[in-house]
């Protein structure tokens, strides 16, 4: 027994002796360049999870083994490993990290290091973009870009009604940013899993540099591209499922049913078979998306490749609705010459099919609208099978009838192929020539079954058509560069040829069929009658070409003093004869005052930049190479000879000084960092002038062939502030918090309509057609008044009779409004648009919380308006809110400010959680799950379905069932690497 005991206690001891001479405490202090005190800096054994951190005097103390390697991290430096020894005490300077100032950044015709630039360009990489069932890259920014306005809708795949970038600032459509996919302008869009980052370039300092398609801004879109080392492979796939947020609360049949009673009315007996039908219900659903995406990339130092196929398919929440598309990608990269010769090759493919019905046509022809108005007293279907309908009431159409009897389905398929080349001549001195090809076409089929009361008495009504459009590029330019004892000099010239055919192809339609087997499949079993001329579908091929040359020169010194000087001329063959060439400058410059001494020696700033610029852009978008040209139409017929001929006549003035609207802008920005760089943000102020607006302005037939003549007049001013703020508040071993503000104002004002030649008082807008309100409009574009400014009724309340009574113009009150008893009423535009972003990780898990919003905007209710009908009560379902409302106001669903309300909103947009596994076998380098919620709740007092409504064009802030309602989506993804 007590040699036993004694020889547990000599292997004790022999253990806490091996233990006492494995182990030894070591101390130290961590410093910056400065020779300051770092709080915080985590100090791990590598390849454990054991460690410390420093305290208030950067001191701190850990225990270690001989031969293992400690690890020294701090945000804002670069991380370093010590070996451990037989030392007992380390201190350490830890190197500032300038790797993001050094971070390359893409702008037009090249790259350039973040610290030199001096424009206003936000860059989001690929794992900071806006999560969720996407499939545009908009989508992807929403939120996260300050000036950026961007509104989705729910359709299948995710829609984008409008994207604005700071501010409306044209009459006419093509408002959106130009997008370039790696170098090719309008390029075809990757997947969503393919982008590495995109750099919005957002003054035109910046984006002059694409001349007459730059002035609603510029998106750069950069994919990802193979790295030297062996094969890896990838998968990203994910499960998600949308359900419907909200709709408008309508009466059930027992409550609608109770609501006539109680006013004294019945409904016809054909009206009110005994049923109570959720019309919603019936048309809404669970949608299903999952989405596949598989890559590979490797490569050598000299052969580099990358190529994925991706595929998703998505139901949407409306029945009947889906997307379904398949993209796929190889990218190859080559050197040569002892790499002075570098050779590119790219091709995108893509194929989409999208499955939709009659969401939203007019004449009560919309399955948004019919399934509020529709009555919950009758079935979707009679004993017989067929659908109910009732002919007798107008605009009143089974919402199920038509999701079931029309069809409409949508083919795209789209091909990029993309090679450059880029020699290095001399030092300093590179030459790149770029050649694209891209061809789209657009195939689609509809069919209206025989039985559909939408198009009632043709017995099935057939539609096929096909269109077709390329896209060819070539562009050429050399960059050169010197650096001479501080001062750097880069130079950029170049050309380029452009040329896009639009609107090949035809279409044509046919009716009276036998059968609806065959849908669209077979226009020749249509028997129309004797005479009918069949719809061809008005297309005509449009080829419109364009030649630019362009330069740019960057001088610097070092890299404390910035300046930047651009130039473009575009020839387009879209403008009159007189006016096809624009000039295009800009320039701009930056001070780097944190790397001047007196700013350094105050120990406050990281960085600190003072930029400005100022540059000219244009906006050549949405026209076709006819607008300015004399233009003939069919115009009859006249008799001569003894028979009819054919007759033709003008329809269009030509207008040879005809030519782009432009923007001139200033931008001024201040970007800083403190707290090594925990704390960083920009701050931009800019003013954005557009003149030379098109518009079509009436003329005297005695000078010119029609009344209508389109030329440039008017000019449009945006000016706003933009802050964006990211910090690192917490950041410990395992625990960091780090978050992304951004904030935008931009306030907008029609500055001109009107001068010597051409005179107009304002344009109306927003002529929604209401029952009783034919002709009028809701919004007005006048001087001296923001787009989207409000022109309606001022609603007053009831009367001793309970309708509705509204101001008059003379300051009385009328049953009767007229179009001179309209008001001003506030704007769709916003005060303020924000995104707040927040990632928090804990050891291997991370959480990400995305809000997103805006305020002070102005949203027409009209489809709130419109099933307000209490006139028209036994005809069409109630909303519930106005159960008490009285049914004699006959006036109750006139466009007015009653149904004018505040659009603010808070969305929590996104809320993901996601583990990673890390490395799991030999064969697996990689596994991450992850679970979101998209759409999570929204927070406003809008009584719509939802307060985000499209920004865009000339009707923003107008709710008009005019958009698929946005659902909330539970995602749940799974990423390997092998």
């Amino acid at each position: 027994m007590r040699k036993r005991l004694f020889v547990q206690l000599f292997i004790m001891m022999l253990f806490c002796s091996v233990s006492a001479f494995a182990q030894q405490s070591i101390k130290g202090k961590v410093v910056d360049g400065a020779n300051e005190p770092l709080i915080g800096v985590n100090v791990i054994i590598k390849g454990t999870t054991t460690g410390t951190v420093t305290d208030i005097d950067g001191n701190y103390q850990i225990d270690a083994e001989k031969g293992s390697t400690l690890v020294f991290s701090f945000i804002g430096f670069v991380p370093q490993e010590i070996l451990v020894g037989d030392q007992t005490t380390i201190d350490l300077a830890l190197i500032e990290d300038s790797e993001k100032l050094e971070e390359l950044i893409v702008v037009g015709y090249g790259k350039q290091r973040r610290k030199d630039v001096t424009s206003s360009i936000t860059t989001v990489k690929s794992d900071d973009m806006t999560k969720g069932v996407t499939t545009s890259a908009a989508q992807m920014l929403q939120g996260k870009v300050p000036g950026l306005s961007v509104t989705r809708n729910g359709s299948p795949g995710g829609g984008v009604s409008s994207i604005i970038l700071r501010g409306a600032s044209t009459l006419r459509g093509g408002a959106s940013p130009l997008f370039v996919v790696d170098g090719v302008p309008g390029g075809a869009m990757p997947a969503s899993e393919d982008i590495a980052s995109m750099d919005v370039l957002r003054d035109a300092s910046a984006t002059a540099i694409y001349g007459s398609r730059a002035a609603n801004g510029v998106i750069m879109i950069t994919t990802k591209k193979g790295a030297a080392g062996v094969a890896r492979v990838s998968y990203h796939g994910y499960v998600a499922i949308d359900r419907a947020t909200a709709g408008y609360d309508m009466m059930s049949a027992d409550e609608y049913r109770s609501y006539l009673d109680k006013n004294g009315l019945t409904l016809n007996p054909e009206d009110d078979l005994g049923a109570d039908t959720d019309w919603q219900d019936e048309v809404q659903r669970t949608g299903i998306a999952h989405n596949h995406h598989i890559a590979i990339s490797g490569g050598t130092e000299k052969t580099k490749y990358n190529a994925s196929i991706n595929y998703i398919d998505h139901e949407g929440i409306i029945k009947n609705t889906a997307m379904d598309r398949i993209n796929s990608r190889v990218s190859i990269q080559q050197n040569a010459l002892n790499d002075r010769l570098k050779l590119s090759f790219n091709l995108m493919t893509s194929i989409e099919n999208n499955e939709s019905g009659l969401l939203n046509e007019n004449d009560g022809k919309t399955v948004f609208g019919g399934m509020n108005y529709y009555l919950p007293t009758v079935p979707v279907k009679l004993e017989d099978g067929s659908y109910y309908e009732n002919e007798q009431i107008s605009q009143y159409y089974n919402p199920v009838a038509m999701l079931n009897q029309y069809s409409s389905d949508t083919r795209y398929k789209k091909i990029m192929g993309n090679v450059s080349a880029s020699l290095n001549i001399l030092e300093g001195l590179d030459y790149d020539i770029n050649l694209t090809y891209q061809d789209n076409q657009d195939n689609k089929g509809s069919y209206v079954t025989r039985d559909a009361l939408i198009e009632q008495g043709k017995n099935g009504v057939a539609k096929r058509s096909s269109y077709e459009s390329t896209k060819k590029i070539i562009e050429m330019f050399l960059n050169y560069s010197k650096s001479l004892n501080g001062h750097n000099f880069k130079g950029m010239a170049g050309y380029s040829w452009e040329e896009n055919k639009t609107g090949n192809g035809l279409a044509a339609d046919s009716y009276n069929f036998t059968s609806d087997a065959l849908g669209y499949y077979n226009l020749d079993l249509g028997n129309p009658v004797s005479g009918y001329m069949p719809n061809m579908g008005g297309g005509k091929m449009n080829t419109l070409r364009m030649i630019s040359v362009f330069g740019r020169l960057n001088y610097n010194y070092n890299s404390k003093y910035l300046f930047q000087a651009t130039v473009r001329r575009d020839g387009s063959s879209a403008f009159g004869e007189n006016s096809r060439w624009g000039t295009f400058p800009s320039f701009s410059a930056a001070w780097r005052a944190g790397e001047e001494d007196f700013i350094k020696n105050m120990g406050i700033f990281d960085d600190l930049k003072v930029r400005i610029g100022y540059g000219i852009s244009g906006n050549s978008a949405g026209f076709d190479p006819t607008i300015s040209l004399l233009k003939f139409t069919n115009a009859g017929t006249y008799y001569q000879g003894g028979e009819f001929v054919s007759a033709i006549g003008p329809v269009q003035n030509a207008n040879p000084d005809l030519k782009w609207e432009k923007t001139d802008m200033l931008n001024i920005g201040l970007d800083f960092a403190f707290f090594n760089n925990r704390l960083s943000g920009t701050l931009e102020w800019y003013r954005k002038e557009t003149r030379d607006l098109i518009w079509n302005y009436t003329v005297s037939t005695t000078k010119y062939y029609v009344s209508s003549l389109t030329t440039n007049v008017g000019k449009i001013r945006n000016d706003g502030i933009e802050f964006t703020l990211n910090a690192t508040p917490v950041a410990t071993k395992d625990f960091t918090w780090s978050t992304t503000l951004n904030l935008s104002n931009n306030n907008n004002e029609v500055l001109k309509l009107s001068n010597d030649k051409f005179q107009i008082d304002n344009i109306r807008t927003a002529s929604l057609n209401g029952r009783g309100q034919s002709g009028m409009t809701q919004q007005v574009v006048e001087e001296g008044r923001p787009v989207g400014q409000f022109y309606l009724w001022k609603w007053l309340g009831y009367n001793e009779d309970n309708v509705s009574v509204f101001e008059a113009a003379d300051g009385g009150t009328t049953l009767k409004p007229t179009s001179e008893d309209r008001f001003y009423a506030g704007d769709a535009q916003p005060d303020l648009v924000y995104g707040w972003d927040n990632n928090i990780s804990y050891k291997n898990w991370t959480l990400n919380v995305f809000f997103r919003g805006v305020t002070g905007n102005k949203i027409l209710n009209a489809s709130y308006a419109k099933l307000n009908y209490a006139a028209e009560a036994t005809h069409y379902n109630q909303l519930a809110r106005e159960i008490d409302a009285p049914i004699e106001d006959y006036n109750s669903h006139f466009y007015s400010t009653r149904y004018l309300e505040d659009g603010s909103y808070i969305r929590l947009e996104n809320l993901a959680l996601s583990y990673d596994l890390g490395k799991i076998t030999e064969q697996i380098e990689g596994l991450s799950v992850y679970a979101s919620c998209n759409n999570v709740f929204t927070i406003t007092g809008y009584k719509g379905i939802d307060p985000e409504v499209s920004l865009g064009g000339l009707t923003p802030g107008v709710d008009f069932n005019n958009f698929y309602p946005k659902p909330r989506t539970f995602m749940f993804g799974v990423k390997l690497t092998f």
